[in-house]
């Protein structure tokens, strides 16, 4: 018997060395056979069929409704909505909250919708908010989209308005969405960055797509970043119906207007943000519900006649498009309070499922081909996240109101169905359920019969060509600080793209068609020659400015809920600290105390002051304000004090107002400042008036070009 070992089996590269690299690659790809470069070839469904039109979903007419027949179109979506599991592909990151809306009047004469008819109905509601390129561990404060979405738990069933905090979007059909997503997502071969935009990919797609524009500008705009979750306007950002019980149906579209104003971070501020406290958002929204600082927002509408719905310069189903407020108003119709913060974050907000289509009588939909994919696309995305058909049957989504119906068995159901039948028409059970006709009281939903007669056509109408006219008309909207800031966020993103050709696409092909000094200042950024004219005649519209879109304009009026930080050391003057304090609590605004470390501060006259921090542990990013009580020997540590002096700077780049109280005034030259609407020196009674003035304009904007000189 032969003892000598069998020779190890050969991989299949062995034997190459570094000489033999050619021969290495063509095994490699051998046994790599379903890598795939589609490098000039044709696109091609997953069945091998050339595709014609890849722009726009099968409808009935240029403006009709999408057809369930697209193959094309369902079976590219149907994809997209699978590729992730379990976290949702878009708008992962999020937070949420319980509340309720109230109706101000009964508004039967827009609707039938039963909780838009009694004042004294409280109708509970859970509303998510949400950030839409990042995975779930991104940050709260990063440049992006963010999701509004609100569940009414009505007694005619769930309502879901599933929105986002602008009013348009980077797509008009619903068969570009996939597109988009993969373009602004994390770039495949390193997947970077997390939670951005500012890549080649985005700005490729946006550059080649220049429907995109308009919402491109509002992303590029301080919209992007929030001051928090409570100061957020909310979009329906479709055109939708309201029906009424005669059957006359209106278009209109939907608006959440926060009590707390519209208003929003500076950029520097946004990014530090992201670093020092990545739940800086939800840790907001949480603590302001658990104090009782309730965040509230109006529910409006824009209300258009169906014989004017062709009467504007742009087309109503146009989802990259805005009704300005100037033309039409919006029309308020109740009032929603977010009073309840959820019990557990996975049970109740990474479970919630929120689908455009789930709508009560009274409400429908419009021909919007974006919000025609987007019905069938969010019920197709909860099967596969939420592990199945019966996702309604989580306590979260369930609805309020009964449902019966002979839809069994399944993953997860929890529903234990009695009878025999499951199936209408039956005579087992008695004929139940049965269907209920729409002219009954709390009669069945009813489709609108909206007629059409059109072909059968993959085509973009024409009314929808205008991509550039309402983009000019939000730029030219904002205030000077705004435009600055775009022209800002525009070099920022553009400059981290490593191709110089797509960065020329998006000035020259994009921006010069949109306002020629914008892209001539964004050129000049990027050491790109300036255009010198657009590419395209930009047809005029009726309106040259809109006031409604400038967050200038939005501001709420008063101070509360703003948080201001009081910087103190031994020796402080406790009695400035005590009547500061006590003026913010009368306007609603909440004061901390916060010292060197965490251990008490002794007053000039003995007195222990617990803090409620370090300077360290809450950061001036963390507040809207600064006030620095006096006392010599207080100043004179906060004069030696780097971290303290570094606050009261940090605050002042960001355009935050100051307040310095006596002996602080030492800080103006230590720190090399000088007053300014937004900075404040005085004595006792003379503070608190102007202080909280400046806090309540937000920012202080005439500042921001000395801030900029001083360096970070």
């Amino acid at each position: 018997m032969s003892t000598k070992k069998p020779a190890a089996p050969k991989s299949a590269l062995a034997g190459t060395d570094t000489l033999d690299r050619g021969n290495t690659n063509a095994k490699l790809d051998s046994l790599e056979k379903f890598r795939s470069d589609a490098t000039e070839q044709a696109l091609r469904t997953n069945q091998g069929v050339k595709i014609a039109d890849n722009q726009n979903t099968l409808k009935v007419g240029a403006r009709g409704p999408s057809l369930l027949e697209d193959f094309i179109m369902r079976e590219k979506i149907t994809h997209f909505d699978h590729e992730r599991i379990p976290e949702r592909i878009v708008h992962a990151r999020g937070t949420g909250a319980h509340g309720v809306f109230q109706t101000y009047e009964n508004h039967s004469v827009l609707t039938k919708a039963g909780f838009l008819q009694d004042p004294g109905k409280k109708t509970p509601v859970f509303v998510r908010f949400s950030t839409v390129q990042g995975p779930r561990g991104s940050g709260d404060t990063v440049r992006d989209v963010r999701g509004f979405a609100v569940k009414f738990f009505t007694d005619e069933g769930n309502f879901d308005l599933v929105g986002n905090n602008m009013p348009v979007f980077f797509i008009q059909d619903a068969i570009k969405f996939p597109d988009f997503v993969h373009a602004v997502k994390p770039e495949p071969h390193n997947e970077i960055p997390t939670g951005g935009s500012a890549h080649d990919t985005f700005w490729d797609f946006v550059s080649l797509v220049p429907e995109s524009a308009h919402m491109v500008m509002w992303a590029m705009s301080d919209r992007a970043i929030p001051k928090s979750l409570r100061s957020m306007q909310g979009f329906g950002v479709h055109t939708f119906r309201l029906v009424n019980a005669e059957g006359k149906s209106r278009f209109v579209k939907f608006h959440w207007r926060p009590s707390n104003g519209t208003c929003s971070l500076v950029w520097d501020e946004a990014q530090k943000l992201a670093g020092k406290d990545t739940d800086y958002h939800r840790r907001d929204l949480w603590e302001a519900i658990e104090m009782g600082d309730y965040p509230e927002w109006e529910l409006g509408v824009q209300i258009v006649e169906e014989e004017n719905e062709h009467s504007f310069d742009f087309d109503i189903l146009d989802p990259t498009k805005i009704i300005p407020e100037e033309i039409v108003p919006i029309t308020p119709l109740g009032k929603m309070t977010l009073n309840r913060n959820p019990d557990n974050f996975f049970a109740e907000t990474e479970q919630v499922a929120f689908c455009p289509g789930h709508i009560v009588p009274g409400i429908d939909f419009s021909n919007d081909p974006l919000l025609q994919g987007r019905l069938f696309s969010y019920t197709d995305t909860q099967i596969s996240r939420l592990g199945g058909p019966n996702f309604h049957e989580i306590p979260i989504n369930r609805p309020v109101a009964p449902f019966h119906n002979g839809q069994r068995d399944a993953l997860h159901r929890t529903t234990i169905d009695k009878g025999r039948a499951s199936y209408e028409p039956n005579s087992i059970d008695g004929g139940w359920p049965k269907e209920t006709p729409p002219a009954a009281q709390d009669g069945g939903f009813e489709t609108y019969p909206e007629r059409i007669d059109a072909n059968k056509i993959r085509q973009r109408s024409e009314s929808f060509g205008d991509h550039f006219s309402q983009a000019r008309l939000f730029f030219h909207s904002m205030s000077k600080h705004e435009q600055e800031h775009i022209i800002a966020a525009y070099s920022f993103e553009l400059g981290k793209v490593e191709r110089e050709f797509i960065r020329a696409r998006e000035v020259n092909e994009i921006l010069a068609n949109i306002d020629l000094e914008l892209a001539k200042r964004v050129a000049q950024n990027l050491g790109l020659p300036a255009p010198k004219a657009g590419t395209v005649d930009v047809p005029k519209i009726s309106l040259e400015r809109s006031p409604a879109l400038s967050q200038a304009n939005l501001l709420p009026g008063n101070i509360k809920s703003r948080k201001v930080a009081i910087l103190a050391a031994n020796g402080v003057d406790g009695a400035a600290i005590d009547a500061m304090k006590k003026a913010l609590k009368a306007e609603g605004a909440h004061a901390k105390l916060l010292g060197p470390t965490s251990a008490p501060v002794t007053t000039a006259d003995g007195k222990a002051l617990p803090v409620d921090a370090s300077m360290e542990g809450l950061p001036s990013i963390a507040f809207d304000a600064v006030f620095v009580p006096g006392g010599a020997a207080s100043i004179k540590a906060l004069s030696g004090d780097g971290v303290a002096l570094h606050y009261v700077l940090e605050a002042y780049k960001h355009l935050k107002a100051i307040a310095l109280h006596g002996e602080a005034k030492q800080l103006l030259d230590v720190l090399k400042l000088e007053t300014d609407a937004g900075l404040i020196v005085g004595a006792n009674g003379k503070l608190a008036k102007p202080f909280i003035a400046a806090i309540g304009q937000h920012r202080v904007w005439d500042r921001e070009p000395k801030a900029k000189a001083i360096p970070a």
